[in-house]
């Protein structure tokens, strides 16, 4: 008998264990409709990762692989869509630098030195520490920037051909082609037609006949648009186009089936010299970093208490997340990898409710990269940039409509303060910092005609005592 008292708390524990994570694959939703929210972050996914690949020699099959097991890690801990993205900064640096392009030691040397900032910041709780004091406005100012961003260069992918080599617009985009203007503006409409503004699908909008009884034609009339509604929300629309848009890449180069090659990347460490660890560190660690801890934890999970308040994160969990996955794949070369609010935005407008939407992406992602490896590009880089835009242009306006909810002139003035900040000058950390001091200079505004009242009261100051006033 006392053995049995002292296992049975242990099996109680393993089991609670078990069932805690077999409670983050739950679908709160359809399958279908976490089948479409899993493909609502590739708007910014395969355009980097894609030119990572043809500018810098990145082995697609080998980051393929690693993000398809950060998927599943990180939907089994989190239990919600949480994203996994590239680390955009040293992205840009690596593709588009001026000087020479990064190597692949540098870039994962960038990728190490954020990740071990982060993961030090968060196994210290000090994350956990800047996200309580950080201003609510000023965190929807870099959500608001975040997003606008994507939805400007969602345009650009839309309007105008793109060369992700060299990270510029071209030429205006046809109308007519299989990555024609007509192509790109038909998802869009039928994405809109299909999801709306992205309200919440799991609720009836309110029958009138509720509050009139009486009214049986309205009733009726009511019933058949809750029916349409709910035919609606059951379809995949970001699955469906994308889909279809890799439908599209064998039709637009049939060769790309003969240059295909079976089997997974060799997967090596990367040897990383301490040159490579200087310039990786100076040229892209450097502004990778602030970005990582706004936008990849703070701004991360302020949304996730958004959308999912019965399921929080904490920004300890997050950054020591982000930092542990990149100090293990950078070293065998997997692209440099965040958690980013316009991924979690994207996958949860599209229908991802819970960690099941990150699991089939990250099943997706392993089945690919261990059947076509490093020759997956091929394919990538027939995909209607369009398509892509469509996708990229709903994760972005869903991320920046998390600032709504400023209610008062003196927070929405902060919050467009940090946004246009961040836009113009094209970083977050400016931002942030320029919203972090007008935040303070309106605070201490307010404590000093609170001190000047106490002083006037203090020096025998005769007047009304509820205005103040003589």
């Amino acid at each position: 008998m006392e053995s049995e008292d002292h296992t049975t708390p242990l099996l109680h524990r393993r089991w609670r264990s078990y069932f805690s994570c077999a409670t983050s694959f739950n679908l709160k939703t359809t399958i279908w409709s976490e089948l479409g929210g899993s493909v609502g972050d590739l708007g910014t996914y395969i355009p980097i990762v894609l030119a990572l690949s043809l500018v810098n020699h990145l082995d697609l099959g080998t980051t393929l692989i690693f993000t398809a097991l950060y998927n599943i890690l990180t939907g089994l801990l989190f239990g919600i869509p949480m994203p996994v993205q590239p680390m955009k900064s040293i992205a840009a640096v690596a593709i588009s630098e001026s000087q020479t392009h990064l190597t692949i030691p540098q870039i994962m040397a960038a990728g190490i030195s954020t990740a071990s900032v982060l993961f030090i910041l968060g196994a210290t709780s000090l994350m956990s520490f800047f996200y309580r004091f950080i201003p609510l406005p000023v965190v929807r100012g870099v959500q608001l920037s975040q997003g606008l961003a994507f939805a400007f260069s969602a345009i650009k992918y839309i309007r105008y051909n793109q060369n992700f080599t060299t990270g510029k617009s071209g030429s205006p985009r046809p109308w007519l082609g299989l990555d024609g203007l007509i192509l790109s503006l038909s998802a869009l409409l039928f994405i809109i037609l299909v999801t709306g503004s992205g309200d919440e699908g799991n609720q009836d909008p309110i029958l009138e006949s509720e509050e009139e009884p009486n009214s049986s034609n309205r009733s009726r009339r009511h019933h058949r648009q809750n029916q349409r509604l709910r035919v609606l929300r059951a379809i995949p629309s970001a699955l469906l186009v994308f889909l279809f848009g890799l439908l599209l890449c064998f039709l637009r180069d049939p060769s790309i089936v003969k240059n295909l090659k079976f089997g997974p990347s060799k997967i090596s460490v990367v040897k990383i010299t301490w040159e490579d660890w200087k310039i990786g560190f100076v040229r892209a660690a450097i502004p990778q970093i602030p970005l990582s801890v706004l936008n990849s934890v703070i701004a991360v999970c302020k949304l996730s208490t958004d959308l999912f308040p019965e399921r929080q994160v904490s920004a300890t969990a997050v950054s020591v997340s982000v930092g542990a996955m990149n100090m293990i794949g950078c070293w065998f070369g997997a692209m440099p990898c965040c958690h980013g609010a316009g991924g979690l935005a994207g996958q949860y407008r599209f229908g991802g409710r819970s960690g099941a939407s990150v699991l089939f992406l990250g099943v997706g992602k392993l089945v690919l990269g261990l059947v076509f490896g490093n020759s997956f590009v091929r394919i990538l880089a027939q995909f209607p940039i369009g398509i892509l835009g469509v996708l990229l242009l709903f994760s972005g306006i869903e991320l920046a409509m998390a600032s709504r909810d400023m209610n008062s002139k003196e927070e929405s003035f902060v919050m467009l303060i940090c946004a246009a900040v961040s836009l113009t000058g094209s970083s977050a950390a400016l931002g942030f910092g320029c919203g972090i001091v007008i935040f303070l200079l309106i605070k201490l505004r307010q404590i000093d005609c609170s001190l000047g009242g106490y002083w006037n009261k203090g020096t025998g100051y005769s007047g009304d005592t509820e205005t103040g006033h003589p």
